[in-house]
């Protein structure tokens, strides 16, 4: 068999088995139960200086 066919038998089969089980642990990893407070704190970034521009400082405690 030449390599082109010996690549495509191997990403037809075990890459693509692979890519799936890498898929479904990353939707395991965002979904477990620990991280609600880690995305709801990543989601309220836009808001948290609403009124005014962040100051140097709050800047630097955040970061």
């Amino acid at each position: 068999m030449d390599t082109y066919s010996i690549l495509r038998e191997f990403a037809d089969s075990w890459m693509l088995l692979a890519l799936f089980s890498f898929f479904v642990g990353v939707i395991l990893w965002v979904f477990r139960p620990g991280s609600r407070r880690t995305y709801a704190d990543t989601a309220d970034i836009p808001f948290r200086n609403e009124m005014k521009p962040a100051q140097a400082d709050q800047v630097a405690k955040e970061a």
